[in-house]
């Protein structure tokens, strides 16, 4: 490198991503109260063990208050992001289940790995990059293994990469039975029901339909990005959105409707 050269600073383009590729070079990131209190600030949550340190205690076993699982999953998501910083959108997030629990102040790591590509129709200038994440916490014990599936510009818009993968072997349907071992069954769910009024899940009736009449705005969209480590231009700078204007974060959105679902379940767990 010589003195005074000029390096750009961002993400590959879709030209540059490999079958096999693998990416684990994000920070980690401890969970503190600060980041439960800005999370919450800014989606208005009321999942009662994550507010409720006594209750989480008495339920979980454990000193450390549970952190909320969105913003474990959008943390996770956004350590993925240093290969996707010029991403368009994302066409799907899938099989994200919270495979243990995570409380404030453990540590989270991520490693990408890039697992399908294909390039979109020809005079798009875009491909999708499938790719698959694999999260840890301090005891490298896994906490999520998932995927999602970035839209990238190419660097030339008229390139032929002959990509043209069809990302079938991406299940579109969560495994059941992986749900089914990622449920805490040492939580004290009998303590919750002793210490919290009012409807639980077996009361809920199948079928039901809630309708939540209150809507909520996105607000301080950037914020979210930048307290969980999403470095996605698009984000941030409405220049580098694909219609001269910042795309919120979809973990944002999904956030905000899981707070809306606690409007309706109060006690859900």
């Amino acid at each position: 490198m010589q003195t005074g050269e000029r390096i750009k600073v961002g993400g590959p383009h879709f030209e540059d991503f490999e079958i096999g590729q693998l990416v684990d070079d994000a920070p980690a990131l401890t969970l503190t109260a600060g980041h439960a209190a800005l999370h919450q600030a800014l989606l208005g949550d009321r999942l009662r063990l994550p507010l409720d340190a006594a209750l989480s205690r008495e339920v979980t076993g454990r000193d450390e208050a549970l952190a909320h699982p969105n913003l474990v999953c959008d943390v996770a998501i956004g350590q993925s992001t240093g290969p996707t910083q010029r991403v368009r959108g994302n066409l799907f997030y899938r099989g994200l289940v919270l495979l243990r629990p995570v409380h404030i102040g453990d540590t989270l790591r991520t490693s990408t790995e890039v697992v399908g590509l294909k390039q979109n129709r020809p005079g798009s200038g875009t491909g999708l990059v499938a790719l698959r994440m694999h999260t840890e916490n301090q005891h490298g014990e896994p906490v999520l293994d998932f995927w999602r599936c970035p839209m990238i510009p190419l660097r030339d818009p008229e390139a032929t990469t002959g990509h043209a993968g069809s990302f079938e072997e991406i299940p579109k349907e969560l495994d059941m039975e992986e749900v089914g071992r990622a449920i805490p069954y040492d939580w004290h769910l009998d303590r919750y029901r002793e210490l919290v009024s009012g409807e639980h899940f077996s009361d809920v009736v199948p079928g039901t339909v809630y309708e939540v009449e209150g809507r909520d705005t996105v607000t301080a969209a950037p914020e979210l990005a930048r307290l969980t480590l999403n470095v996605a231009m698009t984000h941030t700078d409405a220049g580098a959105g694909a219609h001269g204007r910042r795309l919120a974060y979809g973990g944002h959105t999904i956030a905000v409707a899981a707070a809306q679902a606690t409007r309706a379940l109060p006690n859900l767990v």
